[in-house]
């Protein structure tokens, strides 16, 4: 558990729209109550389908309330730039992390996680066991 500092959540996805929706179902599904700082980072500066450094750079900023940062991606190149990022060493919060998770299940898990006060250990082990969920 954590001194009473949250773990940010940081969605990044090609799409504006899908990273913002998620956020929004993923803090739904966590109860109106929930003050885990979530930030979507999706699309480019100009609106348009990609990823943006910057834009994760800043949504990363944002959340950060020093519990760390859990940084969940949707496809290949939000991956490379949040790695890129990280990998620079000083664009990110100190304790943010990429983790490998399905990208909605895994942000409600991160999420409801978060909301309990868990560490970003047990945040970063929620999101990826989301790997397990079964639907049939």
């Amino acid at each position: 558990m954590s001194d009473g500092k949250l773990v940010g959540i940081v969605l990044v996805s090609h799409s504006a729209q899908v990273a913002a929706s998620v956020a929004e179902l993923a803090t739904g599904l966590a109860g109106a109550g929930t003050a885990v700082a979530v930030s979507p980072a999706g699309g480019t500066e100009d609106g348009g389908l990609g990823t943006s450094a910057e834009l994760v750079a800043a949504a990363a900023a944002s959340v950060d309330g020093g519990a760390g940062v859990a940084v969940l991606a949707d496809l290949g190149s939000a991956v490379l730039t949040v790695k890129a990022l990280l990998a620079e060493g000083d664009e990110l919060p100190e304790h943010t992390r990429l983790v490998d998770a399905p990208f909605v299940e895994g942000a409600v898990a991160a999420v409801v996680t978060a909301a309990t006060g868990a560490d970003l250990a047990a945040v970063e082990a929620a999101a990826a066991d989301a790997y397990t969920y079964r639907k049939v």
